[in-house]
């Protein structure tokens, strides 16, 4: 048995975990900044530092307490090392490597975008691979081909824009607040999704994204019709982008064979995501598997649980391993 304390401080979140053997989660401790950033209507790189630095300690010892454990029953200690804020990256990191010398165990290095991987996994640890992963957040939107432990390809990644920052923009524009895409999922129950037909960019150009365009086709539509209904913007909006994402995210499964489509990263909460995924998964006769909104956004579980499973493959990294804000994952080429 491995008890693994995770930190994860890769943007603006705050957060350790306690998780056994690599699905076991016994305490998952988040902290969340978007108070600190709304009025900014976005991430400050140096608020979502300075409140890392006040905040890790007392949330690593919340997960403590609340997993009934003390640092005699650490085994590991994992923390997010990259991608993301330098200056966030190395608050976790840093703390992470002290708590290792301290407590005397390995400590290693995990990748953010990995660890979304790994979040599917520990609530349904029997998935079948190979599986299309839709990794949708405010800073990326991938297709990922999840082969076996530690083996991935990329299919298909955005070109501009990820689909979580197109949400916060046109939140943004539409005086909707911070973060978006929540505000979007919500206004859009209230509204008519097929009032306004936005067309879903590159809908049948390979497995890339672009939003961009679609952000600026929002923008110029409400300059055009000032008193059009906000709620019907948005729903068409989220119309739009999940169609283009269930879209290629099917293709991508029926190319490799895939056994199911996972969900991954903050967009992967969109109730209308959510819905759509798991209709084409039953269409195609796939598995769907939609992590609970916990695990959707940034959290330590997920990073204690990959770090589990790399420990057993690797092993622990060196205490000079650094934060890399540009880390990406290691992609094969087939």
């Amino acid at each position: 048995m491995t008890t693994v304390l995770g930190i994860e401080t890769s943007c603006d979140e705050t957060a350790a975990a306690i998780v056994v053997d690599g699905r076991d989660v016994l305490a998952n401790v988040v902290s969340s900044q978007i108070d600190l950033h709304a009025r900014y209507g976005g991430v400050v790189p140096e608020i979502a530092g300075r409140a890392h630095e006040s905040l890790l300690t007392p949330v690593v010892a919340e997960a403590m307490v609340e997993a009934g454990v003390t640092d005699h029953d650490i085994d590991l200690i994992a923390a997010t090392h990259g991608p993301g804020l330098i200056g966030s990256l190395l608050i976790g990191v840093s703390a992470a490597k002290a708590l290792s010398l301290g407590w005397n165990v390995p400590f290693i290095g995990i990748n953010h975008h990995e660890a979304h991987l790994y979040a599917a996994l520990i609530e349904e640890p029997e998935l079948e691979f190979p599986l299309v992963v839709m990794l949708v957040s405010g800073g990326h939107t991938m297709l990922i081909e999840f082969q076996d432990h530690g083996r991935y390809r990329l299919l298909g990644a955005t070109l501009d824009d990820a689909a979580g920052e197109a949400f916060d923009k046109v939140a943004r524009y539409l005086g909707l607040g911070y973060p978006g895409g929540p505000a979007i999922d919500q206004l859009s129950q209230q509204g008519n999704p097929q009032a306004i037909k936005f067309t879903p960019p590159m809908r049948n150009d390979g497995l890339n994204f672009s939003f961009s365009g679609l952000k600026t086709a929002v923008v110029n539509y409400v300059r055009q019709h000032p008193d059009v209904e906000t709620a019907d913007v948005a729903a068409s909006f989220q119309a739009a982008v999940v169609d283009v994402l269930t879209h290629k995210a099917r293709r991508a499964a029926q190319e490799i064979g895939a056994t199911g489509i996972c969900l991954a990263g903050g967009v992967a909460a969109n109730s209308e995501l959510r819905e759509k995924t798991l209709d084409i998964c039953v269409e195609e006769g796939i598995q769907g598997f939609l992590p609970s909104r916990a695990m959707c956004t940034d959290n330590a579980a997920m990073v204690a649980a990959t770090a589990w499973w790399r420990m057993r493959s690797e092993g622990p990294s060196p205490l000079d391993l650094g934060a890399d804000p540009n880390l990406r994952l290691p992609f094969i080429d087939s």
